[in-house]
């Protein structure tokens, strides 16, 4: 059965070219000197993404091979401006990475719902001859052309954007507490890896307030390079705030066993291990108070510990309270996100984006062409020359 979580899509796309401008010459029987009257040309449509909160995943865009704004029109007779092509609006959720699919440099990215990023710029149209009028000049024969398209093929890439996020070898207990603590129903069953995408879940907590907590696929020793399905879905841990790990109490080690997820999140991303984190003992319903101690104290001090029973419920109070007080200290509270921020980015180039930051909004002054180039014109096809009968 074919899965409804696509968080990888690659589509190419293309703005709209401007219109050219007319070259036109008014002359008619009651005004013999009209003179010229060449509209300009319309704007090519451009390319925008924006983020969408009603989205959760790239399914919308699976089959969207191609995506093409409409071109601007051509300029006509008596200064008639040529329509502008419509824009186009490619919604995606929040936590979208842009990449080009070329040369896998970053170019942008949408993290929040209504933001909107400009990915291909339309055409601007050209000018029409009667823009080049003047008093040395009152008989214009050129027209500019419109600006080209820009194409580019991307890759969209989701990361969820969630509070929590579940790290956990399969079968630690990861999709029943998200079950346990939201109405989120993913699949749960004694055998690893059940869960084969992720998915999130709302955990309500006192006075109406929320998190969010996302279930992310069993992490095995070696996710990080390639091994078991960790590798494709560790992107998803980049974007939470907070790190709850998932140990089952009857481990032999459970130290070692948060040793070696942290360890594979470090080797995926250095970034992870600078998050906050908490541990959460798994499947504590058989154990008394005196063994609880007991393992308390072989565990990290610095690190926040609670033991919890997502089947009987035991903890799972301790444990929100844990995690709200993690989300909302001080020292982890989200900045907010800039474009420097957004060029560190792992195994990115961003030396190109890095210049179109710096050089956004300077538009290149238009070319005109001077009189003494007209003459190497040979391309004369738009002008035309109109007499009418009063």
């Amino acid at each position: 059965m074919e899965s409804n979580f696509v968080d990888y899509v690659k589509i190419m796309c293309r703005s709209g070219k401007g219109g050219r401008g007319s070259m036109h010459l008014r002359h008619v029987k009651y005004n013999p000197n009209g003179g010229p009257d060449g509209g300009d040309g319309g704007k090519g449509g451009s390319i925008i993404l924006r983020g969408n909160h009603n989205y959760w995943t790239l399914l919308h865009l699976k089959y969207e091979r191609h995506i093409f704004a409409e071109h601007g029109g051509n300029g006509g007779k008596d200064k008639c401006h040529g329509t502008d092509g419509k824009d186009v609006y490619i919604d995606v959720p929040c936590g979208t990475v842009v990449y080009n699919a070329e040369t896998g440099k970053y170019v942008c990215d949408v993290t929040y719902d209504g933001q909107e990023v400009l990915l291909l710029k339309g055409g601007r149209g050209g000018l029409g001859n009667f823009q080049f009028r003047s008093a040395t000049n009152q008989a214009p024969r050129y027209a500019q052309p419109g600006e080209p398209m820009q194409e580019m093929t991307i890759i969209l890439e989701l990361k969820l954007l969630a509070d929590v996020g579940l790290v956990g070898f399969p079968n630690a207990g990861k999709s029943t507490l998200v079950s346990s603590l939201s109405n989120a129903r993913p699949k749960i069953a004694n055998y690893p890896f059940t869960t084969m995408e992720p998915s999130l879940g709302i955990v309500g907590y006192r006075d109406g307030k929320s998190f969010v907590m996302a279930d992310i696929p069993g992490i095995i020793e070696g996710a990080s390079e390639g091994k078991g399905l960790g590798l494709r879905f560790l992107r998803h841990i980049e974007r939470n705030s907070l790190l709850l790990f998932m140990v089952p109490g009857d481990t032999d080690d459970i130290k070692r066993e948060y040793e070696i997820l942290l360890n594979e999140l470090a080797q995926f991303n250095p970034e992870l291990t600078d998050k906050h984190r908490v541990l959460a003992v798994t499947k504590c319903d058989l154990l008394d108070d005196e063994l609880i101690d007991m393992l308390r104290e072989t565990l990290p001090a610095d690190l926040p510990v609670v033991f919890i029973s997502a089947v009987t419920g035991f903890g799972l109070e301790e444990l929100k309270d844990v995690l709200w007080r993690e989300l909302n200290a001080e020292s982890n509270k989200l900045a907010t996100i800039t474009a420097e921020d957004t060029l560190v980015h792992r195994d990115k180039d961003m030396s190109r984006f890095a210049q179109e930051l710096a050089d956004e909004g300077e538009d290149e002054d238009i070319e005109y062409i001077d009189d003494e180039e007209i003459e190497d014109i040979e391309d004369l096809e738009d002008f035309e020359y109109e007499e009418e009968d009063a």
